[in-house]
């Protein structure tokens, strides 16, 4: 083929794909924030979980004081038990959550994005990673993918973490709370979120990761960290300082140590992931 040809195939598809890019990245977007960011603070019961936390009972392998990976067995999950999954997740979408609080609603999302992640799993098992998914042309996993129903509207797990999660709460610790089925993602909860627990969890989930190798590790003078802080750096702080004081605060006491001599004398900060399934080996 023409060099020049060639150029213009190529800086077409390029063209192309900058196109369906940006239509992907905001077709499933059905609500404006100010539809979400309602709540009912008078009501008094919580939106019941016990059907997920069965779920999670059953099949999280969870570690033990933070050392390790909360690992997922996909695999074992029986006909029946993925019937209550799906029938919880059936549900959820069939409650209002601006007719609950603040918190209650909070629980409600976190909890509704990851039975979503664990049963798009489970629907495509055995996959080797969760970026192997999705149904969008030039898709990196699943996440603009139509996931769930709530209020007649139609919502994609990016839809509930950036459109309601993080612009309404504005709470770093969210991102230790979802879990994108991956050794390199923050713990999935062994506890279901309330509205009673809440802001407990949050706090242990950022504690679990920050002390985690996966998450923070100092190596011969570099900071090695979880690509998280790169890809959502606006919600640590969007500089290097802001980000470091935001690990100090959950770091352990050598952890926080070396942090803080990173900062007196810095090295580079690089950034890593594992998107490896979350399931045992």
């Amino acid at each position: 083929m023409n060099k020049n040809i060639k150029r213009i195939v190529i800086k077409g598809f390029l063209s192309l794909f900058i196109i369906l890019s940006g239509l992907y990245s905001t077709a499933s977007i059905t609500a404006p924030l100010s539809y979400w960011d309602k709540s009912n603070e008078s009501m008094l019961q919580d939106v019941d979980h016990s059907q997920w936390q069965y779920i999670l009972t059953r099949y999280l392998i969870t570690s033990k004081n933070n050392t390790q990976i909360n690992l997922f067995n996909y695999q074992h999950v029986t006909k029946a038990d993925k019937r209550i999954l799906k029938q919880y997740l059936a549900r959820l979408q069939q409650i209002d959550p601006l007719q609950h609080s603040k918190i209650q609603q909070q629980a409600y999302w976190i909890n509704l994005y990851n039975a979503l992640t664990v049963q798009l799993i489970l629907d495509n098992y055995p996959v080797k990673s969760i970026t192997k998914l999705g149904k969008r042309f030039f898709s990196f996993g699943p996440w603009d993918d139509d996931a769930a129903v709530i209020n007649g509207k139609t919502l994609s797990l990016n839809d509930i973490e950036h459109e309601i999660l993080r612009p309404i709460w504005q709470d770093p610790r969210i991102h230790y709370a979802v879990n994108c089925a991956s050794y390199g993602c923050p713990n999935l909860s062994a506890t279901v979120f309330t509205g009673n627990n809440t802001e407990q969890l949050l706090t242990a989930g950022a504690y679990a990761y920050i002390n985690h190798p996966r998450g923070v590790k100092i190596k011969g003078g570099d900071l090695e960290i979880s690509s998280i802080y790169k890809w959502y750096s606006e919600d640590f702080g969007d500089d290097d300082n802001a980000l470091i004081e935001h690990l100090k605060r959950y770091a352990n006491p050598r952890l926080k140590q070396a942090l803080i001599l990173f900062q007196q004398s810095p090295g580079d900060i690089d950034f890593e992931y594992d998107w490896r399934l979350n399931q045992p080996e």
